[in-house]
């Protein structure tokens, strides 16, 4: 989706924002149960639904702040959201180089369900909708079930590109995605499980293993880093690793991953590094926001060479 435009001035963005809408002491936001937590977005480009989220709290008793995270890059915060007569209006600055406009959200909470647009500076307009996310609290502990093979190490039985395939079987059950391509997901979907998969990454380069296919559990060549939200082992944008466990790159390395509802332990290389975090939300790139949904096991194959091997999940019963 491109929310950017040519120009490279956002001086006059500016101006039309604060022209449009601005909030006085007299049109100040309360803190309001309706519209505060978190919200799975679903915004249609040409009529394909692409996934997004949004989490609305108070700052103090006053203002509404949050979060959102678009159909790609990680969650960013959003400095004020407002929300008068069940309407909900808030702007979001640039998240990359390229990109010079602000996004604009404006919506209607009709029950439970958010209905309205996401517009940019340059005028294009796409329809915006959100429901409430799920809790996914979980009431019992899992009991779980076998150990399943994801990858037979001898082809891609199983699995599926999305897009032109660039991923190889090689000698020794080695899946590798020799430079970037198509995402690959799995055939089938999960819901809680164990997740033990190994991965090699060259220097320079970047994956990550979608848990459901909408969280993104970060790979990237991060060895002798500060731990940081995009950086090896966090869960993208969202959640820090404790450690930085990371090898040098070039050296195979395993993740051991469960995921329990929200609930994510990850152990890097041995090293537990988020022991039993809550996953806010959707992470950017995730296949739908539909988390109340089963979902597959994701890879990235477009963000430079990977291998990987040893995929094992054991599913809860």
């Amino acid at each position: 989706m491109k929310f950017f435009s040519t120009c490279k001035r956002i001086a006059p963005v500016f101006a039309l924002l604060f022209a449009n809408h601005v909030v006085s002491a007299n049109d100040a936001v309360f803190g309001d149960p309706r519209i505060e937590g978190r919200w799975d977005v679903t915004v249609m480009e040409n009529g394909k639904p692409k996934p997004s989220w949004l989490e609305v709290n108070h700052s103090g008793n006053k203002w509404l702040v949050g979060s959102y995270v678009g159909i790609s890059g990680s969650a960013r915060p959003v400095s004020l959201i407002e929300f008068k007569d069940n309407k909900l209006h808030f702007t979001l600055p640039p998240q990359w180089e390229r990109e010079d406009t602000y996004l604009i959200v404006d919506a209607v909470l009709q029950a439970d369900t958010l209905l309205g647009t996401l517009r940019a500076a340059d005028g294009n307009t796409y329809p915006w909708s959100a429901h409430r996310a799920p809790s996914l609290v979980r009431e019992k502990p899992p009991v779980w079930g076998t150990p399943k093979k994801l990858f037979n190490g001898k082809d891609l039985s199983g699995w599926k590109a999305l897009g032109n395939n660039q991923w190889v079987v090689e000698q020794g059950g080695i899946l590798h995605s020799p430079k970037s391509g198509a995402n690959l997901i799995t055939e089938e979907t999960f819901t809680d499980f164990k997740l033990h998969i190994e991965f090699r990454c060259p220097s320079g380069s970047n994956s990550g293993v979608y848990l459901r296919g909408r969280y993104e559990v970060q790979i990237e060549d991060s060895y002798g880093k500060e731990p940081q939200k995009d950086y090896m082992g966090a869960i993208y944008g969202f959640l820090t690793p404790s450690v930085m466990a990371a090898k040098p790159a070039g050296e195979w390395q395993i993740y051991d991953i469960t995921l329990i509802g929200r609930q994510v332990t990850i152990v890097a290389n041995g090293k537990e590094v988020i022991c039993n975090q809550t996953i806010p939300g959707i992470t950017g790139g995730a296949l739908d926001s539909n988390e109340e949904l089963p979902g597959p096991i994701y890879i990235q194959g477009d963000h430079g060479p990977i291998e990987y091997r040893n995929i094992v999940i054991t599913p809860a019963k």
